[in-house]
């Protein structure tokens, strides 16, 4: 397909249409989210907003620390999961290019996208061990929502319309992709599906008790559960916090991300659209980023930075 056969519609049709926006929260989408609720594994916001850091002791980790994975990981098969994943990411591919919504190799904004993750990838290695092993893949979907997502098993897909619309340069996609990819690095989705089977008992509780989970039940149709899945207030703030240390360490500015979630607000005239809900983005999400950009400040100082930059994303014509 040719660069010029790219179109972007109001929507995309899939199958199983992705559900879960960028940066969305099923507590904040459901009116949920106190603003002064603490986040589950968060609290390297406060040492870095008391100036608290110089207390740690010298062989501390440089960075921000979100604590350990939640332990509902344990009730699913990561490599089940990655590979249904995979499956159904191939499945919005060809999907989208029977649609003329699928980016061609050669188009400059997919281009672009594929040279950030190429930055930001090698640094992912440490958050999981199974991120060395994944078949990583880097789309652009002919879509005018604000929406990007990060599939376990490293698959990444921006929608055309959240580069387009936000004006974004190229440390505001960063911010994003380095959020979508922490989701994936720690295992959020693993986590949401997780309690869902605990929750409908589809594994034996003997089993479970002895970290035996019948692996093979009840994973039917995980692909469509991943595009549909919403993650928790604190998966958001943890997802937020990896990612500006991603960013940074890929050279990209990781103050960034408090540019981005100004430009997410203002985009809706100030009001939070049903996915951001009750959430304060221009308040505590912005505060948390704010409070944890001394911590990997050094990590950005001391990055290599990208030998290439490119041009924000022109509007592209709309399907007929």
């Amino acid at each position: 397909m040719h660069a010029d056969d790219f179109l972007v519609r109001d929507n995309l049709h899939f199958t199983h249409p992705p559900q879960r926006m960028f940066g969305a929260c099923a507590d904040c989408a459901a009116g949920r989210c106190a603003p002064a609720r603490p986040a589950r594994r968060l609290f390297t916001g406060l040492l870095a907003a008391s100036g608290a850091t110089a207390l740690l002791p010298a062989w501390a980790r440089e960075g921000v620390d979100v604590g350990p994975k939640s332990k509902f990981t344990g009730f699913v098969s990561a490599e089940q999961l990655e590979k249904a994943g995979g499956q159904q990411y191939a499945q919005m591919l060809q999907q989208a290019a029977q649609q003329r919504g699928l980016a061609p190799m050669q188009h400059p904004q997919l281009q672009r996208l594929r040279y950030i993750a190429q930055r930001i990838i090698p640094y992912s290695y440490e958050w999981n061990d199974r991120a060395r092993q994944w078949k990583w893949e880097v789309n652009l979907l002919g879509d005018a929502q604000l929406n990007a997502f990060c599939i376990p098993g490293g698959k990444i897909a921006f929608y055309y319309g959240i580069l387009d619309k936000l004006k974004l340069e190229d440390d505001e996609v960063a911010a994003i992709m380095g959020h979508e990819v922490a989701h994936a690095l720690r295992e959020h989705a693993r986590e949401r599906v997780g309690k869902n089977t605990v929750t409908n008992g589809v594994i034996e509780l003997g089993s479970a008790l002895l970290g035996l989970g019948n692996l093979g039940r009840g994973l039917a149709g995980l692909g469509g559960q991943l595009l549909t899945l919403r993650f928790s207030r604190e998966d958001e703030t943890e997802a937020d916090l990896v990612g500006i240390e991603l960013a940074a360490r890929a050279g990209y500015d990781p103050a960034a991300a408090v540019r981005l979630w100004e430009k997410m607000m203002a985009a809706n005239k100030g009001a939070p659209p049903q996915w951001l809900s009750t959430h304060p983005a221009s308040g505590t999400r912005i505060r948390d980023i704010q409070a944890n950009l001394p911590l990997v400040s050094g990590l950005y100082a001391r990055a290599a930075k990208p030998d290439q930059r490119f041009p924000i994303a022109p509007p592209m014509k709309s399907a007929s």
